[in-house]
């Protein structure tokens, strides 16, 4: 049985997605808005994501400081692939 088939797992992910529902968390790969109240497979619901994935560091799969708020399309386009670079900082607001 995989990881993501446990009892930890599953309270894991109940747990990180309460907090980043009430904290309104965006997706740390587009850093767009997540529908929190979106089916589970919504391309626009919450995914859980590893920042380093599963299938590469499987010692971290159940390791919260691992763990991202993603869009399902997101986390599935992304596979596991490191995440794109960010621009960077905004240096000015416009």
């Amino acid at each position: 049985m995989g990881t993501r088939h446990t009892r930890a797992y599953t309270d894991l992910r109940e747990q990180l997605r309460d907090w980043w529902a009430r904290t309104n968390a965006p997706c740390w790969l587009c850093g767009q808005p997540i529908d929190y109240d979106a089916p589970a497979h919504d391309p626009a619901a919450l995914d859980l994501d590893h920042a380093k994935p599963i299938e590469t560091h499987p010692h971290l799969a159940l390791d919260s400081s691992n763990c991202r708020p993603s869009h399902c399309r997101c986390n599935r386009s992304r596979g596991s692939r490191a995440p794109r670079p960010e621009m960077g900082m905004v240096t000015e607001d416009w």
